[in-house]
């Protein structure tokens, strides 16, 4: 019964993972077997320790709440795993704004002090502009970039590639950066402003998807920025991204709502 009500007041707390989470449940050898087909994004390694496992076991399996948690507890070495559970849960699944936007900053001030004590981890620089990319667009894009957050954001995604440039999930989010930028101040301003251009955008998105091909948030995010890049020129290319990323297989939880969201883009 005590169990039973942790649960409950965690669920009225964070809100609960809308879907059947069993598929995603691997535990043992089953997670270590998958754990280069989950982490190819992220590159992150399978961890030695026993409590940094279990945070990213209850990532898989749309415990949200639970990973943060349990990240956090497993100290510095747990620190990604509760960022990224942070992160997912707030993007997909908090709806009150204010406390998105304060999780995201969050984020980003710990991937920050992450960065310093492990200078070598690319994944704490790719999890800052993630943050702060998500956060941006919680204030407005415009509001972010005249506040200097853009020049973070692009700061931090190529710092992580330098770390290590097959880092799929940072292409994609630098990719979605120059696109974002162009979208709201235009190609020229971009360019000489912000460092944003189009090829840019394309090439981070392709070498994305060439890292990790049945991405459903690649191809998700790639369509949405040929849409705010070229208009009606490039939907017909957008929706067969949005129609790849909804037939993918979706391994854990996050690749679920992932899925989820490139059906719903359809819908629309």
């Amino acid at each position: 019964m005590v169990h039973r009500r942790k649960l409950e007041d965690r669920a009225a707390a964070w809100g609960v993972f809308p879907h059947t989470a069993k598929p995603f449940s691997h535990t043992g050898a089953a997670l270590t077997k998958c754990w280069p087909r989950l982490h190819r994004g992220d590159r992150e390694p399978l961890p030695s320790e026993a409590p940094v496992l279990e945070a990213w076991r209850l990532y898989h399996a749309g415990d949200f709440q639970g990973a943060y948690e349990a990240g956090l507890a497993a100290g510095v070495d747990g620190w990604n795993a509760a960022d990224k559970a942070a992160m997912i849960h707030a993007h997909y699944l908090e709806t009150d704004a204010a406390t998105k936007l304060a999780r995201f900053q969050e984020v980003a001030e710990r991937s920050q002090q992450l960065q310093k004590l492990q200078p070598g981890n690319a994944t704490a620089f790719y999890l800052e502009a993630y943050a702060l990319g998500r956060y941006s667009q919680g204030i407005s894009v415009l509001k972010a970039l005249a506040q200097g957050l853009g020049g973070r954001i692009k700061t931090a995604l190529e710092t992580a590639l330098r770390l290590d440039e097959p880092l799929a999930d940072a292409h994609c989010a630098l990719g979605a950066y120059h696109a974002e930028v162009i979208d709201k101040v235009g190609a020229l301003v971009g360019k000489l402003t912000y460092g944003a251009s189009k090829d840019s955008a394309e090439a981070h998105f392709k070498r994305a998807l060439e890292l990790a091909p049945d991405s459903a948030i690649y191809a998700v995010e790639y369509a949405n920025a040929l849409v705010m890049m070229h208009g009606k020129a490039r939907m017909a290319e957008a929706v067969r991204l949005y129609e790849r990323a909804a037939a993918a297989q979706p391994l854990d939880a996050m690749e679920k709502l992932d899925v989820e969201r490139a059906k719903a883009e359809l819908e629309d």
